[in-house]
């Protein structure tokens, strides 16, 4: 394994006592398949996901005794044919006035009540692929599965999509409920949020059992998993306050530590039972002196490299890195140090571990923008023509082809024989990288629009639809038009004698139509 990079920070505070607060949520919590609004237990408020996603159905789930956000949940046809996306869009902030990107924790959870296995499906934010979802083991063991990401704003909306793959296990991709929540600048700030993203790996509170600790002691509702050790933990015996850390962890994690023998070191493996694949992780560890006004010195290895070697103090330590290399199960030791009086043994409070993706480009906006335009104008449009039209490559919107080179483009719009109704929007024409238009055998209706700029067009099948009124002279100056299919419409006026004099476009203009005058057939 190759040696960590040595890129670490270290963090000391003063942390003083202060009574916990409650803290409200900047964000937008989502309860899937829900009807109505409500409030829970903690405070939260959460909506119905009907104001964020178009496609879906609802489900209420039998198995009694759930949590309200998972008696229900949202699921999206599976196609056995070809990989399919379903986006909810959600509303971010980017203030433009400022060099520093807002990010947000995209929490998404999944409870499955049968009948089968949980089908397994992807993740998706904003055109990048986020993860995998397989929520088989929890399942099996009657328990709700979670995923995390850490996502800057890019632009004003942020696209959270359910991705079906026929390459996978057959059955509907399903949703019981996202969270979305925006971070204070400081949280995690670290990481360069204009090319990274970071998914949870593991947040743990050593020393604890019991519940699960989140909001309202964390103002974020971020979830620190107990992590139990009924031989090394140990409670503080005063409080603290981690408002001055960067990460702004909830004050209850400085008040359980795992401590090791004196004398001796304690290796223990996190995240429990996770192999990880090699690469660059976020590492951040949490510590405080269980003794008040007290501090000792020790060390920290992760697979026996150094993490750590200084002092730890009652006022508070946290010790991150944001690319540290880490490859398979991963073992944390706490070892002994020196020059501290008293010879305390090492200790460790909370730690979290994120995996980092790279960010990927987008569609190029403007084809974004016409393609929304072309879908306002058809009254049922493919269910999954919603967040990025071409990212990630595996599942690109239904019809559209794309090109990866200097920027990504749409090239080929293909939506013949889907049942569609709907004008052809003017907008198709500023998609100025395309080469295929085919809008065939629909319910089309209303003019051709001026395609007169689209240069690299080859081919338009406007073909067995309901269009009305004339041929556009520009389609005629479309020099790399090769074949024209108008067929099977209520086509007026007279036939551009630009297109009739082109001996290398193949011109189909009958059966159908009523052009004056009626130019021979071929």
């Amino acid at each position: 394994m190759a040696t960590p990079l040595p890129f670490l920070f270290l963090l000391l505070f003063s942390l003083l006592p202060t009574a916990l607060s409650q803290f409200n949520i900047s964000g937008v919590l989502i309860d899937c398949g829900v009807n109505t609004s409500y409030t829970d237990s903690q405070g939260l408020r959460w909506l119905p996901d009907s104001q964020f996603i178009t496609s879906g159905v609802n489900k209420n789930l039998s198995t009694p005794g759930l949590f309200t956000t998972f008696s229900t949940l949202r699921s999206f046809p599976y196609n056995a044919t070809r990989p399919r996306k379903f986006c909810y869009t959600l509303s971010s902030y980017r203030d433009l006035n400022s060099s520093r990107v807002k990010r947000y924790l995209i929490r998404t959870s999944f409870f499955f009540d049968g009948p089968g296995l949980p089908p397994v499906f992807d993740l998706i934010v904003d055109g990048n692929l986020w993860t995998m979802v397989n929520t088989t083991a929890d399942y099996l063991a009657g328990s709700a599965s979670y995923y995390e990401v850490i996502f800057p704003a890019r632009g004003k909306t942020i696209n959270v999509c359910l991705a079906g793959n026929p390459n996978y296990t057959k059955g509907d991709p399903f949703i019981s409920s996202l969270e979305f929540i925006m971070l204070d600048d400081s949280v995690y700030n670290a990481t360069d949020f204009g090319k990274k993203a970071m998914g949870l790996i593991s947040r743990s509170k050593f020393g604890a059992s019991g519940d699960t600790e989140r909001y309202p002691n964390d103002r974020y509702n971020r979830y620190w998993q107990p992590f139990p050790d009924q031989i090394h933990a140990k409670t503080s015996t005063h409080n603290i306050t981690a408002s001055a850390f960067w990460n702004l962890p909830p004050v209850d994690v400085f008040n359980k530590a795992i401590v090791a023998d004196k004398g001796n070191p304690l290796a223990f493996q996190w995240p429990q039972q996770v192999s990880l694949q090699k690469s660059t992780y976020y590492v951040a560890l949490y510590f405080a002196d269980t003794l008040p006004k007290s501090s000792r010195n020790f060390s920290v290895y992760i697979n026996g490299y150094q993490f750590y070697d200084g002092a730890v103090t009652s006022d508070g330590v946290v010790v991150f890195s944001p690319e540290w290399i880490l490859s398979g199960l991963t073992t944390l030791t706490l070892a002994p140090g020196s020059g501290s009086s008293l010879n305390l043994p090492p200790l460790i409070n909370a730690g979290e571990v994120f995996g980092l993706f790279d960010l990927q480009n987008l569609t190029y906006t403007r084809d974004v923008t016409c393609l929304l335009a072309i879908k306002q104008q058809i009254s049922n449009p493919p269910e999954d023509w919603s967040g990025d039209p071409c990212m990630p490559p595996e599942y690109t919107w239904t019809g559209v082809t794309c090109t990866y080179v200097s920027r990504i483009r749409v090239v080929t719009l293909n939506l013949a024989s889907m049942g569609l109704t709907g004008t052809i929007s003017p907008s198709i024409a500023n998609l100025t990288a395309l080469v295929n238009i085919s809008l065939a055998s629909n319910n089309f209706y209303g003019d051709i629009p001026d395609l007169g700029q689209l240069n690299y067009l080859t081919r338009l099948d406007l073909q067995d639809n309901n269009l009305t009124g004339s041929i556009p002279q520009s389609l005629g100056s479309i020099r790399n038009l090769t074949e024209l299919f108008l067929q099977n419409n209520n086509l007026t006026g007279q036939v551009p004698s630009s297109l009739l004099n082109n001996s290398k476009l193949n011109l189909r203009l009958h059966p159908g139509n009523n052009f004056s005058p009626d130019p021979p057939v071929p």
